[in-house]
């Protein structure tokens, strides 16, 4: 039975980041979800149960026999465990997209003590700017094809509070019990694409900045189905 597969995005930014490559998937015939965690900043902590329902969520309307295949990217590479172990489905395969991986076991700190410190002092009232505004707009504008592509980002952005980083998110044993690899754009995350290496997972390159997924959908999407198929 062929999977779906969920695309799932940073809950930093919004699903239209993951639009583009959506849409190639579907024009090549693949099945897909882009469940949106826009709202899951709302409220108080702990924040990582409502990132997995909003997926578990999103999911109703696909077939529980139906396999899926996880997509993350960027900071949501720490929920998918967490995600993984809320469905009750098949999990066909997980694809780490420039994406930040969790702890082996344990818990996993959504913010190293650096990034907090660069955090909290943009906190006002406990609430964070959106993320593309706390970059200098040479490191911003380096990560768009043009100003339709930052438009659409930017206007979508959650402002995420600063409790959101400070959280801990649990990783359960198990959810790693099928086939997991790693699509690396470029640094900081190739210290990652190595841990993934050192884990046993394949790992492919498409050179690009973070958010390359919009930038090359059509590549983008091609490595997501090599992987998933083994390839």
């Amino acid at each position: 039975m062929q999977p779906v597969f969920v695309l799932v995005h940073s809950p930093s930014v919004g699903p239209s980041t993951w639009h583009p490559v959506a849409e190639r998937l579907t024009a090549a015939g693949h099945r897909v979800r882009v469940p949106s965690l826009v709202n899951v900043g709302a409220g108080g902590p702990p924040f990582w149960p409502r990132v997995a329902g909003a997926v578990r969520d999103d999911l109703e309307q696909v077939p529980a026999a139906v396999p899926v295949v996880l997509v993350v990217h960027s900071n949501a590479g720490f929920f998918l465990p967490a995600i993984r172990s809320a469905l009750d489905r098949p999990v066909a395969g997980s694809i780490f997209v420039d994406a930040a991986l969790p702890a082996r076991s344990g818990e996993t700190p959504v913010a190293p003590p650096e990034l907090l410190e660069f955090l909290r002092p943009k906190a006002v009232n406990g609430v964070l700017p959106r993320w593309t505004d706390w970059w200098d707009e040479a490191d911003v504008a380096s990560m768009f094809s043009g100003p339709k592509m930052r438009r659409t980002v930017v206007e979508e952005q959650p402002r995420l509070p600063l409790s959101y980083y400070e959280q801990r998110v649990p990783v359960p044993d198990g959810w790693d019990d099928h086939p997991c690899s790693y699509l690396l754009f470029g640094p900081p995350y190739d210290t990652f694409a190595a841990e993934a290496r050192d884990r046993g997972w394949r790992v492919a390159h498409l050179p690009g900045a973070h958010l390359h997924q919009m930038v090359d959908p059509a590549g983008t999407a091609r490595h997501i189905a090599d992987l998933a198929a083994g390839r």
